[in-house]
């Protein structure tokens, strides 16, 4: 019978947000598959849990994938933890949670922090509707092309940066989305020195002219304007024959200003001719 592979969620600061249930799992699993086991052995050091661990990580996850695979399907339970936060969020575990689905082993989640919803509970800006895009890539050109794909997104955007790169990223983002988008800049979550720096890009550029960032950070970005009232919204809310008399009534003929309204609407002409003129 096949072992259970267990998703748990780490403090992503403070160590008093771990939850009973996470302690729980980590005293009766196998083993222990961590992103860092430096900073894994700290945690259960601190709850005096000792455990088997094992890395797992970016550079090796496609050997330590098929060895963790292994011991599953041997019936071994096994624990996974990112650095801090949930992990298979922008960390090998994604691959992890696949390889468990093709070899027909349950996966379930221990939930917990998770810093990029924290950061947006906190900044300020709309909840509803957001979108995580997790760390941009170093390569200029490509963070460039990512940014410029999501600046007409209406939804909140959240990214993660690091410190050394968030000068760059600040300035790619107020080329591609304007220096007047609201930002929250959130830093050491959970921690002593928790951060919100809530600003315009303009106003962030500014400030690290003359500030050195420092810490992981959250950045949360505003949406763009919806437009409410665009021409497509018009067309919907009035009816195909008032839209050819609209263009009538400016001056068109009847041919041009079905031609018209069927261009507007993205209709065969030869379907607006019929509905204007139904019941004539």
């Amino acid at each position: 019978m096949n072992g259970k592979l267990y998703l748990c969620a780490t403090p992503i600061g403070n160590l008093g947000d771990v939850s009973s249930r996470c302690l729980e799992v980590f005293n009766s699993v196998d083993l222990i598959a961590a992103e860092d086991t430096r900073r894994t052995i700290q945690l259960l050091n601190h709850f005096e849990i000792s455990k088997p661990l094992t890395s797992y990580h970016e550079h090796n996850k496609h050997e330590k994938g098929g060895y963790i695979i292994s011991l599953l399907k041997n019936g071994k339970n096994v624990a996974l933890v990112s650095d801090a936060g949930t992990p298979a969020i922008s960390d090998p575990g994604e691959d992890l949670v696949k390889l468990c689905i093709e070899n027909d082993i349950d996966v379930t989640s221990i939930p917990g922090p998770v810093a990029g919803i924290n950061a947006l509970i906190l900044s300020g800006l709309p909840t509803r509707r957001f979108a995580f895009e997790g760390f941009l890539s170093v390569n200029k050109r490509h963070r460039k092309e990512h940014l410029e794909s999501v600046k007409n997104d209406t939804h909140t955007l959240i990214f993660y940066e690091a410190p050394h790169k968030l000068k760059n990223t600040i300035s790619d983002m107020r080329s591609a989305f304007g220096g007047d988008r609201k930002i929250a800049l959130v830093r050491e979550l959970t921690k002593l020195h928790e951060e919100v720096k809530r600003c315009t890009l303009d106003e962030a550029a500014a400030f690290y002219e003359e500030n050195n960032p420092r810490g992981e950070y959250v950045i949360v970005v505003e949406g763009a304007v919806e437009t409410e009232n665009s021409e497509e919204n018009v067309w919907d809310n009035i009816s195909v024959k008032e839209h050819v008399d609209k263009y009538i009534a400016e001056g068109m003929t009847s041919k041009d200003a079905i031609k018209k309204a069927a261009s507007d609407r993205n209709l065969p002409k030869r379907d607006v001719y019929n509905e204007y003129h139904r019941g004539d």
